[in-house]
Formats: structure tokens, C-alpha cells, sequence
């Protein structure tokens, strides 16, 4: 068993895929663990652009109760027009933070999905300039010829 050469090559090519997959992995992690770092600040971004239009909106209805007031003191025509232009507004204004939290959402998700796909990408560039290197270390001519020479063995078993 220890002189067959398919031994061998079974026990080096099961060497060869532990070593690629834990080099691979150790690359890998340390890909999505910067991308969930990046992740994690657009997050962050995203909240603080939220709790700045909840100020605006609170900012706002503070300014709507000051007009308001003034407008009491205005003729009975005047509230009622004081009245129509707030519930405008209010209106207005729930259209624009649902928009904006909409636009943030959309913004969130677009970059997971880049996130994603440039994870993908990183370990796809990992994975073949990793085997490419192995097979350039590891191939010599001899193991060229010999690998030429059962290739070349096997055809007529092949196209059977």
C-alpha cells in the first residue's frame, strides 16, 4: 500500500485541499469581518441620518405650534387657513421622512448585496491564485510528464 503510487496521490492531494481550505478560510474570515465592520459603520451612518430628520420633524412641529399661536390672533379666517397649511405640511413632511427612510433602507440594502458579491468575489480570486500557486510549486517535469503520459493512457478507456 505504501509503494502504491495512488496512495500517495489520494494522501497528498487530501493535504493539498486542507491546506487550500484553511488558507482559504483564515483569508476569507478576515474579508467578511472587514466587510461587517464596514456593514456595521454604514448602519450606523443610516441611524444617525434617521435620528437627524426625527429632530427636523420635532424641530419643525416646534415651529408649526409658534405659528399657531400667532395665528389665534388672527381673524377666524386666518386659523382656518393656518390649519389648512399644517395639515399640508404634516403631510408633506411624513411623505419626505418616509421617502428619506425608504432612500436609507434601499441604501442599506444595496450595499449588503455589494458586500456580498465583493465577498464572493474576493474568495473566488482567493481560491484560484491560491491553487494556482500550489500547482506551480508543486508541478515539476516529472510529475508533468507522468500526468501527460496517463492522460494519454486513458483516452482509449475514455471514448469507450
Amino acid at each position: 500500500m505504501l509503494s502504491d503510487p495512488t496512495f500517495w496521490v489520494a494522501v497528498s492531494f487530501v493535504l493539498f485541499v486542507v491546506l487550500i481550505a484553511k488558507m482559504v478560510w483564515q483569508k476569507a474570515t478576515a474579508a467578511l469581518d472587514a466587510r461587517a465592520d464596514e456593514i456595521r459603520r454604514r448602519l450606523e451612518e443610516a441611524q444617525n441620518l434617521r435620528e437627524e430628520a426625527q429632530a427636523a420633524k420635532a424641530n419643525y412641529q416646534r415651529l408649526q405650534r409658534d405659528a399657531l399661536k400667532e395665528a389665534e390672533a388672527i381673524l377666524a379666517h386666518a386659523r382656518e387657513e393656518a390649519k389648512r397649511m399644517r395639515e399640508e405640511g404634516e403631510a408633506k413632511l411624513e411623505v419626505s421622512l418616509a421617502r428619506r427612510e425608504q432612500l436609507a433602507v434601499e441604501k442599506i440594502a444595496a450595499a449588503e448585496v455589494k458586500a456580498l458579491q465583493d465577498v464572493r468575489e474576493q474568495m473566488v480570486d482567493l481560491a484560484i491564485a491560491a491553487t494556482r500557486q500550489l500547482i506551480v510549486s508543486n508541478m515539476n517535469d516529472t510529475v508533468r510528464s507522468r500526468l501527460v503520459t496517463d492522460a494519454v493512457s486513458e483516452i482509449p478507456t475514455r471514448l469507450q
